[in-house]
């Protein structure tokens, strides 16, 4: 069964947009999960991903949309994998393929025909 979990927003001041996320977010209960390998920050609420600011995979400048994604949580990696490979079967194009992003995480990426970002992915082991 798939769900909708999470969203992220693109930035290119992320130096200041984890400041000002880490403040907005902390009161919430929303908490750093971990850095994100573009400069970003993910964070979690009870220790479930919820929200992360990051730099666009593709290098670009972040604008409204770039950076912005939607993922879809799944039971097993099998289902991540299904899921990536149909959209790429459907006209979706491969933003990065199935595999451990670190310790427990299992994700994937993809392009919807209109180019919007979506994410699948299966948290811990």
């Amino acid at each position: 069964m798939a769900a909708l979990t999470y969203a992220t927003v693109g930035s290119n001041r992320l130096d200041e947009a984890k400041t000002f996320y880490d403040a907005l977010l902390g009161p919430i209960g929303m908490t750093a999960l971990f850095e994100h390998p573009s400069g970003g920050r993910v964070y979690a609420q009870g220790g479930t991903i919820a929200f992360a600011v990051l730099g666009p995979y593709d290098g670009q400048p972040a604008t409204v949309g770039n950076g912005g994604m939607a993922g879809f949580s799944f039971d097993t990696p099998a289902e991540v994998d299904a899921f990536h490979a149909r959209a790429l079967e459907l006209g979706g194009t491969d933003e990065g393929a199935p595999g451990e992003r670190g310790p427990g995480y299992y994700f994937s990426y993809f392009r919807d025909l209109d180019g919007n970002k979506l994410c699948a992915f299966k948290l811990g082991r």
